[in-house]
Order: C-alpha cells, then sequence, then structure tokens
C-alpha cells in the first residue's frame, strides 16, 4: 500500500499563495498610479500646541493657505520640475533632500529649493498666527523658484506666465492684500531673481512674475537679487547641507570646524564656464589651483563628486580659503558650503556676496573674508599667502560664528528648551519686522510681538 505524502498539501498551500500574491503584485503594478508622491515631514502642529516663545523684533505673520495649484501640485509632477533633472528626491522631506548616511541633521539638500525650507520652517515658527486681523506680515508660499524652472523649455510665453499671473490674480483678491496694496507681504524663490523678471518676449526661458504690477509692492527674498532694479528684493543663502534641531547640533558641528586640520592654504569646488567675464575668470582660477601643490581642487564635471555632501566638506574643510568665483550669475552655493566649512571665502566681484546678503553677512567684508580686485586675480597664492596667520584665525572665527545665520534649521526644531540659535528664517523674518517699523504709518502696529 502506498505511503500518503505529507508534504504534498503544504507544496500546494505554498504555491497557492505564491500565486496569490503574484496576482496582487502584479494588479498593482498595472492600476496603482506610478507618480511619484514626495514624503514629508509631519503637518504643522494645531493652533492650541504651537510654542508661545516668540522673540520681541519678530513680528507675528500670517501664512496664506494657496489653492494646491501653486505649491502641492508642482510638488506632485515633480518629475516635471526642471528639464534637466528629476526632482523628485530633491522636493522629499520638504525640501531637505535625501539624508546622509550616519549624519541625522545632514541631507543632500538641492541649491535652488529654499522656498520649500522656509515654508517648512515658517510653519511651525513660534511668531506664526493662525489669525489674519492679528498678522503684521503675511507670507505668500508660492513656489516661485519650482515653477520657474517647471516652464524653462516652454516656448509659449502665455502658457510659460500662465501660473505667475494666476497668482498675482489670486492675491490680489485678498482683503487682506488690498488693505495696503501687497506691502507687508513677503514671497520666496529659491532661483535668482533674474529668472522671474523677463522684460520682453525675446527671452526663450525666462518668465515675469516679479515684474508683474499686482505684485509690486511684495517683498521678494531670493538668493540673488536684481542689483539696479531690485528695491523690494532682498538676498537669502542658498541652502547648503547641515539642518540641525537643536542648539547642542549646531555647536558640535562649530567644534568639529574649529578642529579641522588645514592642511591647504586654498582650495576651489567648481568647474568651467563659458562665456563673458565669468568664463575669464573661472579659467583662470583653475589654472592656478591646478597649478599649485598648496591648493585642493574638486572639479565639477558630469556625474562628479559635486553634488556630494561628504566629499565637498571634505574639500573644503582642509583649507583655510576657499575661491568664489562667481558662477552662471554673480552668487553661487559655495559660498555658503565655505561658511559651513569654516573657510574662509575669496572674493573676485563684490557682487557675489557683499551687495547681496547685507542681512547675513558682518558690516566690515574684511572680518570674515577676502576680496581679490583685478590687479591681484593673476597671483591668489601669493596673495593669500600674504595674510598673517593670526589674521587667518581670527576671519575663520567669524565665519564659524555666521554658521547659524546661514543655516536653514530643521522643519522639526524645537525652540521649547529654551536656549536656542537664530537661522537663515529667524533672520530674515526679524528683517522684515524692521522694514515694517520704518515704514511711514505701521510703526506703532498693534499687531507687533
Amino acid at each position: 500500500m502506498e505511503k500518503p505524502n505529507h508534504f504534498l498539501p503544504i507544496l500546494k498551500l505554498v504555491v497557492s499563495l505564491f500565486l496569490f500574491f503574484s496576482f496582487w503584485i502584479l494588479l498593482s503594478y498595472f492600476y496603482v498610479s506610478p507618480q511619484f508622491q514626495p514624503p514629508t515631514l509631519p503637518d504643522p502642529p494645531p493652533p492650541h500646541r504651537m510654542p508661545a516663545s516668540c522673540d520681541s523684533d519678530i513680528a507675528s505673520f500670517y501664512i496664506y493657505d494657496l489653492p494646491d495649484r501653486f505649491d502641492r501640485n508642482l510638488l506632485r509632477s515633480c518629475r516635471d520640475l526642471s528639464p534637466r533633472t528629476d526632482m523628485c528626491p530633491h522636493v522629499a522631506n520638504r525640501g531637505l533632500g535625501q539624508p546622509v548616511p550616519h549624519r541625522p541633521d545632514w541631507f543632500a539638500t538641492y541649491q535652488f529649493i529654499a522656498e520649500m525650507l522656509f515654508h517648512a520652517r515658517a510653519e511651525r515658527h513660534p511668531c506664526r498666527t493662525f489669525d489674519p486681523d492679528s498678522a503684521a506680515l503675511f507670507y505668500i508660499p508660492f513656489y516661485a523658484g519650482l515653477y520657474t524652472s517647471s516652464v524653462f523649455g516652454q516656448r509659449n510665453h502665455t502658457l510659460r506666465d500662465a501660473l505667475g499671473l494666476d497668482l498675482a490674480e489670486h492675491v490680489s483678491r485678498l482683503p487682506t492684500f488690498r488693505r495696503r496694496g501687497g506691502r507687508h507681504h513677503f514671497l520666496i524663490t529659491g532661483r535668482t531673481s533674474w529668472d522671474l523678471m523677463r522684460l520682453n518676449d525675446s527671452s526663450r526661458k525666462f518668465n515675469r512674475l516679479l515684474r508683474l504690477p499686482a505684485l509690486a509692492n511684495v517683498s521678494i527674498l531670493t538668493i540673488e537679487r536684481h542689483l539696479w532694479e531690485g528695491k523690494t528684493q532682498f538676498g537669502i543663502p542658498y541652502p547648503s547641507y547641515f539642518h540641525p534641531r537643536s542648539a547642542d547640533e549646531l555647536t558640535a558641528w562649530q567644534d568639529e570646524v574649529r578642529r579641522a586640520e588645514r592642511t591647504h592654504l586654498f582650495a576651489f569646488v567648481g568647474g568651467a564656464r563659458n562665456g563673458g567675464q565669468k568664463e575669464v575668470m573661472r579659467a583662470l582660477t583653475l589654472e592656478q589651483c591646478g597649478s599649485s601643490s598648496r591648493c585642493l581642487q574638486l572639479e565639477c564635471k558630469q556625474a562628479s563628486g559635486c553634488y556630494t555632501p561628504g566629499r565637498v566638506m571634505d574639500v573644503l574643510m582642509r583649507a583655510e580659503f576657499c575661491l568664489q568665483p562667481q558662477g552662471d550669475t554673480f552668487t553661487r552655493r559655495s559660498v555658503f558650503d565655505s561658511v559651513l566649512a569654516g573657510c574662509v571665502p575669496v572674493f573676485f566681484s563684490k557682487h557675489t556676496a557683499y551687495t547681496q546678503y547685507a542681512w547675513y553677512a558682518p558690516g566690515r567684508a574684511e572680518e570674515w573674508s577676502v576680496f581679490l580686485g583685478p590687479e591681484r586675480r593673476g597671483r591668489i597664492e601669493e596673495e593669500l599667502s600674504r595674510i598673517p596667520k593670526d589674521a587667518v584665525a581670527r576671519m575663520r572665527e567669524v565665519v564659524i560664528g555666521m554658521i547659524p545665520r546661514v543655516t536653514y534649521a530643521h522643519p522639526n526644531a524645537s525652540w521649547a528648551e529654551g536656549r536656542r540659535f537664530r537661522d537663515a528664517v529667524d533672520v530674515a523674518l526679524a528683517e522684515l519686522t524692521k522694514r515694517l517699523q520704518q515704514t511711514p504709518g505701521d510703526s506703532n502696529n498693534n499687531s507687533m510681538k
């Protein structure tokens, strides 16, 4: 008599389960939308849970809840936000980007993402009010930079400008906006203001958001202001990689920077540029750095390490000085990377930082940086070698002291412990408050904190 096979029922069960789960996997593949949903940090706490420790020199501000088309829908279409880059990894975590392994307060943050970081911080800020009648400032959280990059390739100017015109029309109807013609309102853009100031229809790339009459009185916070027409534009830092949650994390990093062994006199992180003065200066920088044994260089080419936080910081933290020739425009993110690394910036144009970031930099440029004019640019190593070591040490200490002000703190940072630091968002809000106080007729505004 044949013995029963006790393993046959188990085998049948395993096969059945395999087929069942395979079926659902295939079903989800074909019927679940593949559209990327960027992971986000938790929503801000409700009004009764907001911290009450608003500083006296920062006015209460109200954040408009804009329709999805002005912010959230842009994120849902993150793969279409740039013709060259998949932006989905960059808009993750409220704009922080992808975490850096073994560094909980570090992220591979995209350089044109300041508007998202500012928004995330502002939502949990102790000076935020949920009552527009008690607000002194009004924040329009339109993702202007992401919108701008999404229409770079659009040749139809009407379509390219559509969302910006829509935004201007939307806010113009708001009673709080009409009350003072947009004064006391501010908007952030993570791109240079030049990208949003198309003068006429001859330009192929840019939109004209910042030239719309409806927004003429709105304060524009941008990583690079228009030097000659930007009367209501104010420079804010390019985001770097460090986003501390506490004063302890910040202090620990500053101490690490102080202990760094500076093995080289100067360093340069960047690549060549095409066209005009920026091409000449970049070529001169690359040539002098490449020919000196006292210079560290990380040349940025496609698929290079220039977008890897660890490699960038490793170069900048081993040098006393970091060269900052202008980028595609006057400014560049590397200025703030070098500050984060405690590396004294070396500028070749006053417009790379001095005329841009008055809210954030010390009043005297020589306290924290070196400027090499046209007559000194051809002998960079010689000029830097002349600076006494004690003077370099003093400059570096000032640079290290700037780190909190140019850093975008983690959106989940809590100031409840009492001891905290002012980050880039706090500084901007305090400076906007100063402007509010200087506006005729508003110095005694009852909504001021």
